[in-house]
């Protein structure tokens, strides 16, 4: 298996159709989660995973909707006996939020708790995090309000590389991030500081030379139509929304 599923595509503020942004890559030797803001146990079983198939979590940033969930995560983990370290990946400012926000609930002593381990991504270059013989994965800086990064994941198998923007506005680190990929999934929760907008969403995509697009992170408040067609006036291929379960190979 060699799937992109997109977990979550909602903006901050979630709704009953729609829970925070956050993704889940798969193929037959790595399960990896990008961001947790909620609990991704109930997804996880609708996308037919075990909570400690999780290998790798990659962490973007440390804002709520993308990493609140984290304890109830490591505790779901830990209540299903998990064994088998957990990897995760994070910029430096990331990781220490992540840390103190475990601290709280004393997670390093619960009894039988199983091996974490942090990982730092450089937040001056592009840094493959994930390397094996079906996948790669790589981050890289972006435009937020706080430290974050984008993710670029390439199927080795299919020779099909997807870039998930996260939180941004237009950058330069995100231009290199996603040129030449198959498929851009863009945050669109913009026009604001550190977000992007559907239109320019849609100049990304274009600029990056990708053949699809696929805006998440969006406010759900707003009219498909209205989304798509902002999208498409500056991006001539294929646009979409992303919805909750929605997956790529």
């Amino acid at each position: 298996m060699n799937r992109l599923t997109i977990l979550g595509s909602g903006f901050a503020v979630a709704n009953q159709n729609q829970e925070n942004t956050y993704l889940l890559v798969q193929t037959g030797m790595h399960t990896v989660l990008i961001d947790c803001g909620n609990n991704p146990v109930g997804k996880l079983q609708q996308a037919g995973v075990a909570i400690n198939q999780i290998t790798d979590l990659i962490l973007t940033h440390a804002h709520a909707d993308h990493m609140g969930a984290l304890p109830l995560l490591m505790m779901d983990m830990w209540l299903c006996k998990r064994q088998t370290p957990l990897k995760v990946y994070g910029l430096d400012y990331t990781l220490e939020k992540a840390k103190a926000l475990l601290a709280i609930y004393n997670w390093e002593n619960w009894q039988g708790m199983f091996p974490v381990e942090f990982y730092s991504i450089s937040a001056d270059s592009r840094q493959e995090i994930v390397h094996a013989r079906e996948l790669s994965i790589s981050a890289a800086s972006v435009k937020h309000l706080i430290p974050t990064v984008g993710v670029r994941v390439s199927f080795v198998e299919t020779h099909k590389t997807f870039v998930y923007s996260c939180d941004t506005e237009p950058c330069e680190g995100l231009d290199r991030l996603a040129t030449g990929a198959h498929l851009l999934i863009q945050e669109a929760a913009g026009p604001a500081k550190g977000h992007t907008s559907p239109e320019e969403a849609g100049i990304t995509a274009n600029k990056a030379g990708v053949k699809e697009l696929v805006l998440i992170h969006y406010d759900a408040g707003r009219s498909e139509e209205d989304l798509l067609s902002r999208a498409s006036s500056n991006f001539a291929g294929k646009v979409s929304l992303a919805k909750d379960l929605q997956f790529f190979e």
